[in-house]
């Protein structure tokens, strides 16, 4: 579909609100990207999902997803060789975790006939508990193994802190025995990776070792003794043989996770999609949304419609139908009335059905399936451009006009506004006409009387109109189909205070621009 439309009909922002009802980082991503298909059987077996998730939030307790996290470096890294890193292989063991608990979740002895969409995708996961269970036992956290991680491990570690133990009570021995008066602190220091003890600067030849630097007064140095150095260069070779133990570890874990990496990597896909289809079921819990009938005759039947972008317990309700008796819906009455908003209504809609959403709406609306929605509402006036109203308004229409054909959705709003009232009307009609005679799904909003008695006398189009309570000088939002709406100026502005004479002669104006043709 063209991008304008999505601008147009703010379609980011749904995409922003199911984006929140994921729980999983590439889940949140396929939220992000979702758009409208216009495969009729892809679409139907999305609402299907949809549907099937949405059934099961409300038997089941709540499913998350939040354990899952892009791994897709994770798994470019195996595929080049490389071993993970204890933080990565974590990732892959929580990986395991939540297909486990998915699988636990969706997974029913149930006939054949009762199984929904989903229970494939949940029989397909594979949680690999034996690798699970075995990284583990190896990784105590993201920077760390467990000593037990393997033999070699476990003995060069105890290597490293019987030689650890070694230097310490040498050390101790230092301070404590015949160096002690040498000393300016009784405790042990390390000065780059040297175990050292702080003389004063006058007993230094006192001490045989290795100076590793003094005070920032210079009153003491830092002395590796020389039996310790020996001491810290075997503790040394010791922890260099750790890293050799470690990476063997790492190796042969990744190893593991590299001769099973199809069906992990099958888990992360199957969960992503459960969290983008689980998604789409909060979100439709969320606006009280229903599964819409598909069909491919152009047929649009929205029964108590809402905008998913307003508060549910404000926004009064939209009914309308299109393309059923009438190609060509004309909906009129005052500003600030509805009319824009129920145009967008149909439109963000249409778009939502098409990306396999719920919509807002009761039981049995009925939604057809457009290969594009072209919309021209709201200010188009082009500065940059040196365009005005009028002029960006009609070069819009003049696109549309170009582009769509039977497979489309056109939503027009104020057509011919911004000019003259006589040439914008007629050419107003003129383009409607068009549209119709082209067979393409239109709904216009407009002031024209003229356009009012074209829907009146002409078959295939339709009037509709927003109601507005004269009384109350506010509109009811409910659209009638069928009924012709007025301006309500004369009413408007009586009830404000206008002179009764004043509106008698305004009413003899009308008249005469009536009676000559203008």
């Amino acid at each position: 579909m063209n991008a304008k439309i999505f601008d147009i009909l703010e379609f980011s922002k749904i995409q922003e609100m199911l984006e929140k009802c994921a729980t999983s980082q590439p889940g949140r991503l396929l939220c992000r990207n979702l758009m409208p298909e216009t495969d009729i059987e892809k679409i139907q077996h999305m609402q299907d999902e949809t549907s099937a998730a949405r059934e099961r939030i409300r038997h089941n307790a709540v499913i998350s997803f939040s354990k899952v996290t892009d791994l897709s470096r994770v798994f470019e890294n195996l595929e080049n060789g490389a071993s993970l890193t204890p933080a990565d292989l974590l990732r892959i063991c929580d990986l395991l975790d939540a297909a486990s608990r998915a699988k636990a979740y969706g997974c029913r002895e149930i006939p054949e006939e009762e199984r929904d969409l989903l229970d494939t995708r949940f029989n397909q996961l594979s949680p690999l508990p034996k690798i699970n269970a075995e990284i583990r036992r190896c990784i105590r956290s993201d920077m760390e193994l467990f000593d037990t991680a393997s033999p070699g491990l476990e003995k060069t570690r105890r290597k490293i802190k019987t030689t650890e133990d070694k230097i310490q009570n040498q050390l101790r021995a230092f301070i404590g025995g015949k160096y002690r008066n040498y000393l300016s602190e009784t405790f042990i220091s390390q000065r780059d990776g040297a175990y050292c003890l702080a003389v004063k600067y006058a007993c230094r030849g006192k001490v045989s070792g290795t100076v590793h630097g003094q005070s920032g007064t210079g009153g003491t140095v830092f002395i590796e003794p020389k039996s310790v150095a020996d001491a810290s260069g075997e503790l040394q070779d010791h922890k260099y043989q750790e890293q050799i133990e470690i990476a063997i570890v790492l190796g042969e874990l990744s190893d593991m996770i590299k001769a099973q990496l199809k069906y992990v990597k099958k888990d992360y896909a199957i969960l992503t999609e459960l969290d983008f289809i689980f998604a789409k079921a909060y979100l439709s819990e969320e606006y009280k949304g229903t599964a819409p009938t598909l069909n491919r005759k152009k047929i649009i039947s929205i029964k108590e419609g809402r905008h998913p972008l307003l508060d549910p317990g404000k926004v009064v309700p939209t009914t309308l139908e299109l393309g059923r008796d009438y190609d060509l819906l004309v909906i009129t009455g005052p500003n600030t009335g509805g009319k824009t908003l129920t145009m967008k209504t149909v439109g963000i809609m249409t778009l939502m059905g098409q990306a396999g959403l719920h919509i807002p709406a009761a039981e049995g609306s009925e939604l057809s399936v457009f290969r594009e929605v072209f919309a021209d509402i709201g200010d188009e006036q082009s500065i940059a451009q040196s365009l005005s109203t009028f002029s960006a308004h009609m070069t819009n229409i003049i696109k549309i006009l170009d582009i769509a054909d039977k497979d489309s959705l056109v939503l027009i709003d104020e057509l011919g506004s911004g000019t003259d009232p006589a040439e914008g009307a007629a050419l107003a009609a003129s383009i409607l006409m068009r549209l119709h005679t082209r067979q393409i799904r239109t709904l216009a909003t407009t002031h024209y009387a003229q356009i009012k008695a074209l829907a009146l006398t002409t078959e295939g189009v339709q009037n509709a109109c927003c109601e507005f309570d004269v009384k109350t000088l506010s509109p009811t939002y409910r659209l009638m189909i069928g009924a012709v709406g007025a301006s309500n100026a004369f009413a408007i502005s009586k009830r404000l205070g206008l002179g009764d004479d004043l509106i008698e002669d305004a009413r003899e104006f009308l008249k005469k621009d009536q009676s000559q043709g203008m």
